[in-house]
């Protein structure tokens, strides 16, 4: 049995949009924006397998309300860090990008360039943005504080109206 597939999903009303969260017994797997009516944008969202033993799916659904709690906060400007166990499936190299990426503090922002930097990889920039685009857990492993070297708003997978409006949350404006 494969304990690391998400085993339940909650969906979350925020001030942002709708989130759907999955998780597992060692914490939130997935975190997604439900796309909007004729938005073009497909969902990285996966099938929960209900499957599995009594208590890997109890603790998938503490993860879940703990994340959901701590979400709430986050969008009220009641919470700054999260703490809700992370269970992303990726490469070792994803793993690295993803791990540096929650390590940018609430409010603030880095480049491609300054991350690539931090996990010792210097010139692997366009490596960093394609796993930073694959960021299965959204706001939480904090994609949306990744900006351009030059200080400018650069991709993010649910629209840059969104990703301003998340770092306008953590008082950040970008022109």
């Amino acid at each position: 049995m494969n304990k690391r597939i998400p085993l339940a999903k909650l969906n979350v009303n925020t001030r942002a949009g709708v989130i759907s969260l999955c998780a597992n017994a060692q914490g939130i797997s997935h975190l997604n924006f439900v796309p909007q009516t004729g938005d073009d944008w497909h969902t990285r969202e996966v099938t929960p397998d209900h499957g599995h033993e009594h208590q890997s799916i109890f603790l998938a659904e503490k993860h879940l309300n703990q994340a959901k709690h701590e979400l709430l906060e986050y969008f009220a400007g009641k919470r700054q860090q999260f703490n809700v166990p992370l269970a992303p499936q990726g490469t070792e190299f994803q793993q690295q990008v993803w791990h540096a990426l929650s390590l940018i503090d609430y409010g603030c922002t880095c480049s491609y360039a300054d991350i690539a930097e931090q996990i010792g990889r210097p010139k692997a920039v366009r490596a960093v943005g394609t796993a930073n685009g694959a960021n299965p857990i959204a706001i939480i492993v904090p994609c949306h504080r990744v900006i351009g070297k030059n200080g400018t708003l650069t991709g993010y997978a649910y629209g840059l109206a969104l990703k301003q409006k998340l770092l306008h949350l953590e008082g950040i404006s970008l022109i």
